[in-house]
């Protein structure tokens, strides 16, 4: 009785993330990942449907990371919060800002394919569809904000999703031009000092 090679699935990622990363979804050769990972097409085709299946393998785990990270704030807690806590959450304090770097640069290669090389999969719309996750929590806040008097600025969605597209490409856009580390850490205080969702909202700081 054989034994299974179990080199094959981290061979085969590794191909696939090096093809995916250097000539985009569309363009990728489900060939040349066979060869990289030494492989043949009826390997590939044992663990996965497709191309598009191993692309998939290679962003969930993200993703899922990103969603558990990104968690809303159910109307019953929002509503317990106090002025300032309510106040906190429209921030974009420093140490959110590099939290967020962190998780996202733990994983660069495979948030990179998301932000830059999706095209032609179904995470094609991945920055619009983000950034409508990102403005129905930042809404919602917005809205318990209103009704508690800490503005009496009139915001719609629509305009809401202009400004959190806004914030998120400041998010992916070092992914997208290849950021070292340092460079992302120096970009950080300037996406820090740069958004004033208090200002642009409205929202008067507490006593």
């Amino acid at each position: 009785m054989s034994v299974p090679d179990k080199s094959i699935d981290p061979r085969l990622l590794s191909a696939a993330m090096e093809e995916f990363l250097e000539v985009g979804y569309e363009k990728a050769s489900l060939k040349n990942i066979c060869s990289k990972a030494g492989v043949t097409t009826g390997a590939l085709y044992k663990r996965y449907k497709g191309k598009e299946d191993l692309f998939g393998a290679l962003v969930t785990d993200l993703i899922r990371d990103m969603e558990k990270y990104m968690t809303s704030i159910p109307d019953e807690v929002l509503k317990s919060f106090t002025d300032r806590e309510l106040y906190e959450s429209l921030s974009m304090p420093a140490e959110m800002v590099i939290a967020w770097f962190q998780l996202l640069y733990e994983q660069k290669d495979a948030f990179t394919l998301l932000v830059k090389c999706s095209a032609g999969t179904k995470y094609a719309d991945f920055n619009h569809e983000w950034a409508e996750r990102m403005n129905e929590v930042d809404y919602m806040n917005y809205l318990e904000a209103r009704k508690r008097g800490m503005t009496d600025k009139i915001v719609t969605e629509e305009e809401m999703y202009c400004l959190t597209s806004a914030i998120w490409a400041l998010f992916y856009m070092p992914f997208a031009r290849g950021f070292t580390w340092e460079q992302i850490v120096e970009h950080a205080q300037y996406l820090h000092d740069f958004v004033n969702l208090h200002k642009a909202l409205g929202i008067k700081e507490p006593d």
